[in-house]
């Protein structure tokens, strides 16, 4: 999923709490219908530098779905900090779009909700077929053994974005393929009022997707097989404190970082001020801010040990922006082809062309577009070292409440007060009394 989301934890407890029927654009069926066969309304997800870079990118492509269908789409571009409690309200309340994107690691939640159109084999069916998608995407539509909520339309996975003059200027040759040699080239460009590393602090789903992998790495995860969360485990500790630890003891990070929630890191890194970004497919967003494909490289992220791969070498979580239909539409069958539209091969490769991403639909991908070093890079990532996050009912709360300790943990680091082993565990025992009974 992009980056710079957030959610109320209140919010989202509520929400899932009530298990909303359904709402749409609408109808107050509960079940969808064709009333408004006209008209489309859809919330995108704000996924280049700014939403009016968003608006570019869509019109016109919704303009040729209207010529093509006659079915006009009205858009709003939604910020990542707002869009999860926007959905959140909209179930609840009967008031929200036909068609909307997801942050995929919300597939779960959502769905438990009963707000999102289940996509079946007929509905598959109906846009060309599941097997038209990449496995992996796939595996982060929805929980285990029911019918995905939602559709995959990008799929992103995290990379190292390094400066190759600073790195040249320190005398690093390579970029670093273990966390010991990142902290230690680091160091070596923390320097002259610049870091080696950039960090969005303040950003709690930001924070969790790195704390996973981290978990990972040290064999660890967030929750049991059975769903029930289990934030404080010694790989857990280890792998939260090893992230904060890269400001509050490695000094890579500028304690600034700590307040950063809106993309600041990689306008920090487009502008020269840090010379690594850990960050989802950031070419189109660094061009945007007039960083040059040639001034930078991209590595895998670094493992503990070795290479990427699986088991405790992962080195992403699955990312990506899912597209849902709210089960009650009064445009079902407008929103189904559009579904269809932007799933089509050439939209997906219009699409994540314009976004730096990857399609999740296999026969997109076969453009030369995405055979880039910097995409092969992703595609590899995504094929052998990326995991989704958990796909648990409660996983946006999960979201929130590690991401937000995640969150303090950084603010302590940036004021200069300890963050050790004790501080990290008290902070994940109290995000584990936020989480609801599995």
């Amino acid at each position: 999923m992009r980056s710079i989301r957030a959610a109320a934890a209140g919010a989202v407890t509520l929400s899932l709490a009530l298990a909303a029927t359904a709402c749409g654009g609408g109808s107050a069926t509960g079940g969808g219908s064709n009333d408004s066969p006209k008209t489309l309304t859809y919330w995108a997800s704000n996924q280049g530098a700014s939403i009016e870079i968003d608006k570019k990118v869509l019109q016109p492509e919704l303009a040729k779905f209207e010529k093509q269908t006659g079915i006009k789409v009205k858009l709003e571009v939604v910020p990542w900090s707002d869009l999860l409690n926007r959905i959140l309200t909209a179930t609840t309340s009967g008031q929200g779009p036909d068609v909307l994107n997801i942050g995929n690691t919300w597939s779960a939640s959502l769905q438990a909700t009963g707000a999102l159109l289940p996509w079946d084999d007929k509905n598959f069916d109906k846009i060309g077929g599941r097997d038209r998608f990449v496995d992996s995407a796939l595996g982060s539509t929805g929980a285990e053994g029911k019918d995905p909520a939602a559709v995959p339309l990008y799929s992103m996975s995290y990379a190292l974005y390094y400066n190759k003059k600073m790195f040249a200027e320190a005398g690093i040759s390579e970029p670093p393929a273990t966390w010991d040699e990142l902290v230690a080239d680091g160091r070596k460009l923390s320097k002259g009022g610049k870091w080696g590393l950039g960090a969005e602090g303040s950003n709690p789903s930001e924070n969790i997707h790195h704390a996973f992998v981290f978990a990972k790495q040290h064999g660890a995860d967030f929750f049991t097989p059975e769903g029930k969360a289990d934030f404080t485990g010694d790989g857990v500790v280890t792998a939260v404190k090893q992230y904060v630890d890269l400001m509050a003891k490695d000094k890579v990070i500028a304690p600034g970082n700590a307040e950063y929630a809106q993309n600041q890191s990689v306008s920090d890194f487009a502008k020269g001020k840090t010379a690594m970004l850990l960050w989802q497919s950031a070419s189109a967003n660094l061009k945007s801010q007039g960083m040059s494909e040639d001034d930078y490289g991209i590595a895998p992220v670094p493992v503990q040990s070795g290479t990427p791969g699986t088991g405790k070498q992962v080195n992403s979580m699955v990312a990506g922006i899912n597209l849902a239909v709210f089960k009650n539409t009064d445009n079902l069958d407008g929103a189904t082809e559009f579904v269809k539209f932007m799933t089509s091969d050439d939209e997906q490769r219009i699409l994540n062309k314009a976004y730096s991403s990857i399609p999740p639909v296999k026969s997109a991908q076969s453009d030369s577009a995405f055979s880039t070093p910097a995409n092969a890079v992703l595609k590899d990532t995504l094929a052998k070292s990326a995991v989704a996050l958990p796909q648990v009912a409660h996983e946006s709360q999960f979201e929130t409440a590690v991401g937000t300790a995640i969150k303090d943990l950084f603010a302590d680091a940036a004021a200069g007060r300890a963050v050790t082993r004790a501080s990290v565990k008290a902070a994940l025992e109290k995000a584990q009394q936020q989480m609801p009974a599995a």
